[in-house]
């Protein structure tokens, strides 16, 4: 009897520690499935903010007296990179800003029909919307990874592995205005 007692506390035993690798396996793999997610994200914000100078030289030839606007879209593109090295709790607000700001851009450049007719303005704003589209993808891919890690950390067993192994609940990337979640209808 001692003897099956034994093998079924060794079986129970190993089967925890298969259980517990499982485990810990599943948060590392999800930690890894937010920063790839993350390094998408960021691909698609730089690229955006790459295109930022050159969208601004071709406005400023049309928008001479929009110099406001103008200064607006630098300033936040210079904030957008100062904030490149944060996570996506702290690039999501000035990331906003830069979206609200290339918003008001694009609404004052409908003023200006010649500007409208521009094959360099038109191929920036085709790029920028396709930009536009891939960062809201990404956002989404992000946050539903995070949404998987956050669950495992934050759930029963896996919690207990994930506080003793040092895991932490990773933070949505959100913008502060909803409005600014929604891409800029760049069609003229």
């Amino acid at each position: 009897m001692q003897g099956i007692v034994g093998w079924a506390g060794l079986v129970l035993l190993v089967l925890v520690l298969l259980v517990g690798i499982y485990g810990y396996n599943l948060l590392v793999f999800n930690r890894a499935r937010v920063a790839e997610a993350w390094s998408g994200i960021d691909v698609q914000l730089k690229r955006r903010s790459s295109l930022i100078p050159q969208l601004v030289a071709c406005l400023r030839a049309y928008m001479a007296h929009e110099r406001d606007t103008l200064e607006e879209l630098v300033s936040c593109r210079g904030e957008v990179q100062a904030h490149e090295a944060d996570g996506a709790a702290g690039r999501g607000p000035v990331e906003g800003q830069l979206s609200a700001s290339l918003l008001r851009a694009f609404a004052l450049a409908e003023r200006y029909p010649e500007l409208k007719a521009d094959a360099v303005f038109l191929d920036l704003q085709r790029t920028l919307s396709e930009v536009e589209d891939h960062i809201q993808m990404a956002r989404r891919y992000y946050n539903g990874a995070v949404r998987e890690l956050n669950v495992l950390v934050e759930s029963v067993p896996s919690n207990l592995l994930a506080k003793a192994f040092g895991f932490r609940c990773a933070a949505y990337f959100t913008l502060e205005d909803a409005r600014d979640a929604q891409s800029p209808n760049m069609e003229f």
